[in-house]
């Protein structure tokens, strides 16, 4: 079933990894590299988002709350509401500390960094 915005409601895993990241200025700054899922909740936690790295070297993972990334169909990709610089001094992690303590530390200061609303 579509959305008010006419995409799907469902969508595998397989086919948002990959998937380009822009910011507001529609500059590309990553790409989705993972989603976290909450098992109790049965919610997305957060997608992980990399970047800030060069040919895989020094790249950081950002946790950023999945209700903030939006499919835009003709960039092929998801937009956040987020400035380069929010982005920047986002808070960052290796792809293992994302799931550290059922990855709840990254979730929490993600949502609070961004000012989402928590699914929880």
């Amino acid at each position: 079933m579509p959305t008010a915005a006419g995409h799907t409601t469902a969508i595998r895993a397989s086919r948002v990894i990959g998937t380009p990241v822009y910011n507001t200025s529609g500059d590309q700054i990553g790409e989705i590299e993972d989603v976290m899922l909450d098992k109790k909740t049965n919610n997305i936690m957060f997608g992980v988002v990399g970047f800030g790295g060069f040919l895989g070297m020094g790249e950081k993972y950002h946790p950023i709350p999945w209700a903030s990334l939006d499919y835009e169909k003709d960039k092929g990709g998801y937009i956040v509401p987020f400035s380069k610089e929010q982005l920047e001094q986002a808070p960052a992690h290796s792809l293992n500390e994302l799931s550290e303590n059922d990855g709840q530390g990254a979730r929490d200061a993600a949502f609070d960094y961004y000012k989402a609303d928590r699914y929880w």
